[in-house]
Parts: C-alpha cells; structure tokens; sequence
C-alpha cells in the first residue's frame, strides 16, 4: 500500500498540539500560596487527569489522524506485465538426397547431423513459428509454420533417405518453402537451405525461387553442406550388399551464394559438425524474437479503509459524551 498525497499527514501534527494542550489545561495549575504542609489544600490543589475527560479527547485525536489518512490517498498496487513478440517465421528446406548418406561427418552421415543441429536450433526458437520441408528429386512440406516444437521435432527425427525419389530439386524445395511463409504476417520471415549438392531436377530454377522470396521479403540463408574432395558413400547393391565408394563432393557454391545475396541472407559452407553448430548459431544471432515486456502498477483507491472508522469513532464519541458519560456517576 501506499499514500498518494502523503503531505496530508502533516495536518497530524496541529491535532496532536491541541490534544497536548488539552490535557495541559485538565491538569491545571499550582497553588499561588505556599503552605507550610500540603494536607491543607489536598482538596483544592490541581485538576487531576481522569478517563472520563482524557477518552473523549483521545476518540477525536484518533479520528483526525484516521481523517487524515484518509485524506493522503492510501492505495493498493496491482503488478501487471504486456508482453509484445516480434517472432521469426522460419521455414528450414532439408535436403534428403542419396547424397546426404555421406560419411564425411565422422562416425555420423551428412543427413543425421544436419538434423541433429537443426533440432538444437528449433529448441532454442521457443516463440518463433517454424516449417519443415523436405527435398531431394521432389520436395514436400513435412510440416507446416507451427509454434508446437514438440511435434516438429518429431517429424523431424522421422525423416530418412529414399522418402522420396532421388535428386536434388533445390529451385523446388526453395519454392516450397516459400509458399509456408508467402502468407505470414511476422516482422521477419526466413529460409534455412541446407544442401549438398547441384540443382539436377524439378521444374523450379533455384534463382526463379530465390527471385519469389525476395518479392515475399524472404530472407534466405543457404548452407552447403560436405568437406570438398573426396569422401566415402554408402552404396546398397542387390548382390553384394552395402558397399562403400569415394564420391567427389560437388557443391554448387555459386548459386547459393546468389540465393543468398538476392533475398539479403548469407551463404554459410559446413564441413564438419562443429561448423555446422557454429552456422546455426550465427544465423540464430542474426534473426533475434525481440520480445518487448512492459511493466505497469493499477492503483485502487483505499481512503474508506480509514475514512469509515473515522467516522465511527467520532459517532461513538458523540454517543459517549452526550449520552453515556452523563449517565455514569
């Protein structure tokens, strides 16, 4: 609680000096004469301080300092906070080509640790909306803008390679996740690109589509996923099994890079795990929820918690001298 014009308590300070000199005048004077002994004038001396002339005095003494409590505007407080979020809207295009069975990410393939670092990065977007889409040959959303981690996270550890035919169909993945976000109404909007390869299928040019997210004011952030030179994949043959063959990492640098540079994003390159964990928390630097938290206090006023008794008091007072105190003997 508090008192919003507290200089009221300052009219205290004249009820006190007239309560003091109240019972400066009950008690009285001394004598004028001096006597030898006292027990001459033991009847006649000073006026003697009583309750039936002191009470009255102090009823009307606690009702004006509860008047003037009253009067100083005692409040109470209620705290409330107004939170305003300006979330990211992100959707992240994941490339699940044959190639992404790569082991060049040691003891772990291209694909389980894209999506293990890509689960860090949607644990530690917790108001932001995101997508999932996958592509390879064709692509597909695996989920829509969501804020319900959880279920993303699902289905995100349920994708695996050969969930569609191979390629890589990077112009339609791209365009696919365009249209998750062409409709959002969030301040910033972004695209996640992971990839490790040349654009060899769809009917979308990955420029066309990074042209279509700059006109929906899409960022776009591409990562090229794989160390360059050679590296080992895996190769299931009818005949003998899963073999392993040296592939040439072949990453089409340039035009993710293009990608990049026309929708205001920026081209990243992973070539092992710890690179690609330091990608994502640059991006997740770059693209700030700004969260805006504002704090106020609602006041209600509370001068009847003192203005009633007050009241009452100088009531009882009144009852008291004029009624019950005549009655006593």
């Amino acid at each position: 609680m508090r008192f919003a014009d507290p200089t009221y308590f300052l009219l205290i300070i004249p009820a006190l000096l007239f309560f003091f000199l109240f019972i400066r005048g009950k008690i009285g004077k001394e004598a004028a004469m001096k006597f030898s002994s006292l027990k001459i004038v033991k009847k006649t001396g000073a006026k003697k301080i009583t309750f039936n002339r002191v009470f009255p005095a102090l009823l009307r003494l606690a009702a004006l300092v509860l008047l003037a409590a009253a009067i100083a505007r005692p409040q109470t407080g209620t705290g409330e906070e107004k939170s305003t979020q300006h979330v990211v809207d992100i959707a992240i295009a994941l490339d699940i080509s044959g190639s992404m069975a790569t082991l060049d990410f040691n003891p772990d393939n291209r694909l389980v640790v894209a999506k293990r670092e890509t689960a860090k990065f949607i644990e530690g977007r917790p108001d932001d909306r995101v997508a999932l889409v996958i592509f390879a040959g064709q692509s597909f959303t695996q989920c829509p803008l969501t804020t319900d981690h959880k279920a993303i996270l699902t289905l995100l550890d349920m994708i695996q390679l050969g969930m569609v035919e191979d390629g890589t169909a990077i112009g339609l993945g791209l365009g696919n996740a365009v249209n998750r976000l062409k409709d959002s109404e969030a301040k910033s909007k972004v695209i996640i690109l992971l990839t490790d390869g040349v654009n060899n299928a769809g009917e979308i040019d990955p420029l066309t589509a990074a042209d279509l997210a700059k006109q929906y004011k899409i960022r776009v952030y591409t990562i090229g996923v794989g160390r360059e030179g050679e590296s080992i994949l895996p190769i299931s043959d009818p005949r003998f099994g899963t073999r392993m063959v040296k592939v040439e990492t072949q990453i089409d640098e340039k035009v993710l890079t293009e990608i990049a540079r026309r929708t205001g994003g920026a081209y990243f390159r992973a070539q092992d795990t710890r690179s690609l964990h330091e990608i994502f928390k640059q991006i997740d630097s770059l693209e700030k929820t700004e969260v805006t938290v504002e704090k106020y206090t609602h006041y209600d006023e509370r001068f009847f918690w003192f203005l009633w008794p007050a009241l009452w008091i100088l009531l009882f007072e009144m009852v008291w001298t004029n009624i019950l105190r005549v009655k006593l003997p």
